[in-house]
């Protein structure tokens, strides 16, 4: 390697641990702004980062901890350490004079007269310092009140002090109580509280222990500490036993009325059934957990219930039974054609196709999510990029994660300031990638993100030794040499990142069964543009796309697209007409066969003229420019639909003619095409499933499951605690490891 390029490496690893250090400095003054407002552990008051910069080039040399009482400075490695071994230990001399009890504080001098003023006057002109020791008030927020710390007057930061006389001992005496009282919260009883006030806090409690739903566990209402919380606040002790049979049976009573209520008003709904086969435990040939939610006409959802099944082992026969006894049990049944349609996530398209040829009315498909998903796993059976990439991958982080020498030289990279994973992620087997793509993308990132260390890795001498000794040594450095390799695993990971990117923003938008097509369509250009790119061909990558557009595709789409009134098109006369041209003769005729099956027999001739008039005549452009209207959305930035549901109002209100086709388009319109349930810990229904506990333990718990689930529904409350726990720790940067202990005391003390 010439002298450039090492020179060149040598200033961007510099510049790489200048902006560690950085980093390193911004997270110690975070640690400590949130100690200081009494969030954090005690001793960030006496301890202050600061950053050392070098003189010459003004950039970040270290980071140092210094401590306010002596300006003592330490390295800023460990701060608990530092604070036990310079503070605890009794090596800062004005820590232990902070620390003294105002009772073994020199004696104070009596009330001062004017001579003595003179006379302490004069003392301070002549440089004597007087035996009384001025206490400085320091506000701390955590307490609430003001803490009296004795110091010396050289060490002393300068702050308001009190003159030091008799007068000051009444007001010591009382901060001195106050604090004894803080210790021993017992001595301080909490004003008892009404019947009415202490019925209402329980009944606040129980929403949220049925809420979070297993995540804490009944057993903890009974936990001492939670015991003396309670009593603390004035509230009696409770019984688990109470939470868990009459509150909860009152809660489920309220939710139940009220969803039936809501189902009962609306005019038809679509059955949403999650959870065949996307749990893990599924593949394990263990039990799953499918959830029932109901879809309404205004964009609500109502929860159902949960059935434990056997994942992939349930024959089509008995999801198809469960299925109709879900929609008899919702709508009754005498009334099931109130249930216009099924989602489901994948699970046996030949269920669904029976309940279709069962009740002409519905309309049953497979979700559209589960399709984007399963095209990862086509994409790596089908394409040798993928697996070429996969196992070429998985050599590297078999040597990387086991190899002695090679721990070594990352750990010294490491330890220089550079990111990267600490060991690289590697699925169990080449073949469960097929199964589950999540660990395959993993590894592909790891891998991405080291790529720059591990060209360094195999310049090291170190290296050099194992690369004479060990085969799979020199080839996994010849594959990391290999500039093809690369370009291999960028345009991979790219691939598989812009399919995932579609697939996440079709879990959390919930598209339409309109919206199926264009998404479609969008993916098409996406993948061109991908091959392009990275100079591929587009004919295999296609041909895979084609095949699993194939297998989820349903003829309800085309129909909801061409009925759709926010997919007209205008064309050179002004009007506003449906976009027949950007279907295929097959999906054409899929619109005329769906359209005849959802009406009675007696109005198929009568659909299909209204049909031939709607694609001639169209909708009033002023109308159809009302439901075409875009804003931002507020999370995103993207523009989205003003009104998802105006396309099916205007069926209702503004299309009174078509008497047979609106009847169709009403109910084609709000049909959602993805099954994504609600993102939930299901704790307690998981282990009664998995114990087969009695049908009373089961019935406990989906009545725990349906107040959970529909009070997260009714307020929007979708991601789950361990999601939003990630949130909080999923920003773990370089040299952060010696805090995440500080963090985690931190956090439990929020």
């Amino acid at each position: 390697m010439s002298s450039e390029n090492l020179n060149s490496m040598a200033a961007s690893g510099e510049d790489l641990a200048a902006m560690a250090l950085s980093k390193r400095y911004e997270g110690l003054l975070t640690v400590r702004t949130k100690a200081v407002k009494g969030k954090g552990a005690w001793y960030w008051a006496h301890l202050e980062p600061i950053l050392i910069k070098n003189p010459e080039t003004n950039s970040p040399k270290a980071v140092k901890l210094k401590c306010t009482l002596c300006d003592a400075a330490f390295s800023a490695s460990n701060p608990s350490r530092t604070a036990s071994e310079h503070l605890k230990r009794g090596t800062c001399p004005n820590f232990n004079l902070m620390l003294m009890p105002i009772s073994q504080l020199p004696p104070l001098a009596s009330p001062p007269s004017q001579q003595n003023h003179r006379k302490r006057g004069s003392q301070h002109q002549q440089g004597v310092i007087p035996d009384v020791y001025p206490i400085s008030m320091v506000d701390s927020s955590r307490l609430g009140i003001k803490t009296g710390f004795a110091c010396m007057p050289d060490s002393c930061p300068k702050q308001p002090v009190l003159s030091g006389g008799k007068e000051d001992l009444g007001p010591l005496a009382l901060l001195e109580d106050s604090v004894k009282r803080l210790r021993s919260p017992k001595a301080s009883p909490c004003p008892a509280l009404t019947n009415e006030q202490v019925e209402t806090s329980f009944d606040i409690l129980a929403d949220w222990f049925y809420e979070l739903s297993g995540s804490v566990s009944f057993s903890s209402l009974e936990h001492p500490k939670f015991k003396d919380f309670l009593n603390q606040v004035g509230l009696p002790a409770v019984s688990r036993r109470e939470f868990l049979y009459a509150r909860l049976d009152s809660k489920f009573e309220v939710a139940r009325m009220e969803s039936e209520a809501r189902i009962r008003d609306a005019p038809f709904f679509q059955v949403a059934s999650h959870g065949w086969k996307s749990t893990k435990t599924c593949d394990d040939g263990e039990n799953c957990l499918v959830n029932f939610t109901v879809n309404l006409p205004n964009g609500t959802r109502v929860f159902h219930k949960t059935v434990c099944s056997n994942g992939s082992t349930v024959p089509p026969q008995y999801a198809e039974e469960i299925l109709w006894e879900t929609v008899r049990g919702i709508c009754g049944n005498y009334n099931t054609n109130k249930c216009v349609g099924i989602v489901s996530d994948k699970y046996k398209a030949k269920a669904l196709a029976n309940l279709e040829l069962q009740n002409h009315w519905m309309v049953n498909v497979s979700c559209l999510l589960q399709g984007f998903l399963s095209l990862i796993k086509d994409l790596y059976r089908e394409l040798p990029l993928f697996r070429n990439v996969g196992e070429s991958c998985m050599k590297i982080a078999n040597l990387v994660n086991s190899m002695p020498q090679v721990r070594s030289s990352l750990h010294k990279f490491r330890l220089q300031g550079y990111e990267f994973s600490w060991f690289i992620s590697v699925p169990s087997s080449r073949f469960d990638i097929g199964k589950n793509f999540s660990p395959f993308i993993t590894m592909l990132e790891d891998i991405l993100s080291c790529s720059r260390i591990l060209h360094l890795v195999v310049l090291e001498d170190s290296f050099r030794v194992v690369y004479l000794e060990d085969f799979t040594a020199r080839e996994v450095a010849d594959i990391i040499r290999d500039v093809g390799f690369w370009h291999d695993v960028e345009a991979a990971h790219a691939l598989v990142k812009l399919i995932v990117a579609m697939s996440e923003e079709i879990e959390s938008e919930r598209p339409l069964l309109g919206q199926c097509l264009p998404l479609w369509d969008e993916l098409r250009d996406k993948v061109k543009n991908w091959c392009t790119k990275h100079n591929f061909p587009e004919e295999p990558v296609g041909k895979a796309l084609e095949r699993r557009f194939k297998k989820t595709y349903h003829p309800a789409w085309s129909a909801a697209f061409i009925l759709d009134p926010f997919y007209l098109a205008r064309n050179s006369s002004g009007k506003y007409l449906p976009c027949f041209k950007f279907l295929t003769p097959e999906q054409e005729k899929d619109v005329d066969e769906l359209i005849t099956r959802l009406v009675p027999r007696e109005e198929v001739h009568i659909a299909l003229m209204e049909l031939m008039k709607w694609r001639a005549e169209g909708l009033d452009p002023l109308y159809a420019q009302a439901v075409q209207v875009k804003q931002p959305d507020r999370a995103t930035g993207k523009m989205k639909i003003a009104n998802p549901s105006s396309s099916r109002l205007v069926w209702e209100t503004c299309l009174k003619e078509f008497k047979s086709l609106s009847k169709v388009a009403v109910r084609l319109l709000f049909l959602h095409a993805t099954s994504s349930a609600m993102k939930g810990d299901f704790s307690f229904q998981r282990l009664f499933c998995e114990r087969e506990e009695p049908r009373l333990g089961l019935e406990r718990a989906q009545k725990l499951v349906f107040v959970a689930a529909n009070s997260r529904l009714e307020r929007r409350d979708f991601p789950g605690s361990e999601e939003k726990d990630s949130e909080l720790f999923g920003n773990v940067g370089v040299g952060d490891e010696e805090m995440i202990n500080e963090a985690l005391a931190e956090t439990s003390s929020i």
